[in-house]
């Protein structure tokens, strides 16, 4: 036999003999896999209460007494939870917030710990602490005053607060005749006292502290301490973001003229005939546009000057009952006491205004409630409000008096109304930098 045929039948025989090799090995593996299985089947119908039967199909086990009746308490629990969570506001926070959930779960937070101390220091017979009066165009401010003094949130340990309170009235000053540069002065001192006195204006560089303005007095009188208007939080009535408002630090207070003349207005769009209402003084540029282009109209009741009382008793107040869409531009600041007075009588407010914080507009959606406009659509005003569907005016029309809680002072104060959005916003800035 030759040499390579040799090899051929060595190679032959090797082939063989793994095969034969690896066949009894697939034989054993299969055998012992099937023999386990049988073993944990077995042991699982004794320890398991889902079993195999001896046709191969699973039987579950009932549940132990105990475990059915803990699951039915458990789930009555959550039932009860669910039916507490709708009956607890769930009927007021709709989709007119950003996010109602969130606004739900935050403000439930702030109501059960936000606290905020007032610095005690002062004359309540000169500038401070209290307020001046709670009625005109000043009257957030006294309102606020006033509410913080009422409110569950006050704490007279400065350990437990979140944020200070810095009580000094510009107003009160404003009615005693004090001068702006005076203002500027006054305030500037009792800032320097409180930051000798206390060791709570050094912790943050006063990033926790806030002060309560409304209209142009109090911005004019602070704008003169830049340390007070650049790291305080701003409450005013004036939140122009092109002179110094900082959105996300200072916090825009409603303007309010309270009490209001006549019962608030609302779901009442079958009455409003009038496309548009605006009476006022010119005293600011978007004002005399606004008289000049639409004073002659016949669809829009612009009037050059306010209505004289001559005219008849509460004649102005009974126009926006009356009207769709009230026009509401800025005066000498960015602000409009008519933009709370068409949410009042149910009129859906037109705002006419460039670089305005609106109030809580990180926390409600004004375009479901109200028209937003630049100052520039003034030329093409009353186009604008005659291309909105008439289901879309009937939806803000509705939406509007949702909304009116928001915007009314209260004393003491209520839930959800002007005092406790505007301390839900001061909340949402308490988180601060502690140099």
């Amino acid at each position: 036999m030759s040499a390579s045929k040799f090899q051929q039948q060595s190679m032959l025989t090797l082939r063989g003999s793994l095969l034969s090799l690896a066949i009894l090995t697939f034989v054993s593996l299969t055998y012992l896999s099937l023999n386990s299985l049988h073993s944990s089947f077995s042991s699982s119908a004794q320890s398991s209460p889902a079993a195999i039967s001896a046709s191969g199909k699973q039987i579950i086990q009932p549940l132990r007494e105990t475990e059915a009746s803990a699951g039915q308490e458990e789930s009555g629990n959550a039932k009860e939870d669910e039916e507490a969570g709708r009956s607890d506001g769930d009927d007021e926070i709709t989709d007119l917030y950003h996010y109602p959930e969130v606004f739900k779960l935050n403000y439930a937070a702030m109501e059960e710990n936000f606290k905020v101390y007032i610095y005690p220091d002062g004359d309540p017979k000169t500038f401070y602490q209290t307020p001046r009066k709670l009625t005109g165009k000043y009257a957030s401010e006294g309102y606020f005053f006033q509410n913080i003094r009422e409110s569950k949130f006050r704490t007279e340990d400065p350990d437990q607060a979140h944020l200070f309170f810095i009580p000094i009235s510009c107003h009160k000053m404003r009615g005693k005749g004090t001068s702006y540069e005076n203002m500027t002065i006054i305030v500037q001192n009792y800032l320097d006292g409180l930051i000798a006195k206390y060791p709570y204006w050094n912790r943050t560089l006063g990033a926790d502290h806030f002060f309560v303005t409304c209209h142009d007095v109090g911005v004019r009188a602070t704008e003169g301490v830049p340390f007070l208007v650049k790291n305080a939080i701003r409450a005013v009535c004036s939140p122009s973001y092109d002179v110094g408002f900082i959105p996300h630090k200072d916090v825009a207070l409603p303007q309010i003229l309270q009490p209001f003349a006549l019962p608030a207005g609302g779901n009442d769009a079958e009455n409003r005939t009038t496309l548009g209402f605006w009476a006022g003084h010119r005293n600011s540029r978007i004002r005399v546009i606004l008289a000049r282009v639409w004073e002659n109209d016949t669809e829009l009741d612009i009037s050059n000057n306010r209505i004289s009382r001559a005219t008849g008793h509460l004649v102005y107040q009974k126009r926006f009952y009356k009207t769709k869409f009230c026009i509401c531009p800025g005066g000498s600041q960015v602000n409009s006491a008519r933009i709370t007075d068409s949410i009042h009588y149910g009129c859906v407010p037109v705002i006419l205004s460039n670089y305005y914080d609106l109030p809580f507009n990180d926390i409600i959606d004004w375009n479901k409630f109200a028209v937003v406009l630049k100052e520039k659509d003034v030329y093409q005003l009353k186009q604008i409000l005659k291309d909105i569907p008439h289901e879309k005016f009937l939806e803000l029309n509705k939406n509007v008096a949702k909304v009116q809680k928001h915007f009314q002072w209260n004393s003491p104060p209520v839930k959800y109304d002007a005092f406790h959005m505007v301390m839900y916003d001061l909340w949402l800035r308490r988180h601060v930098i502690r140099y």
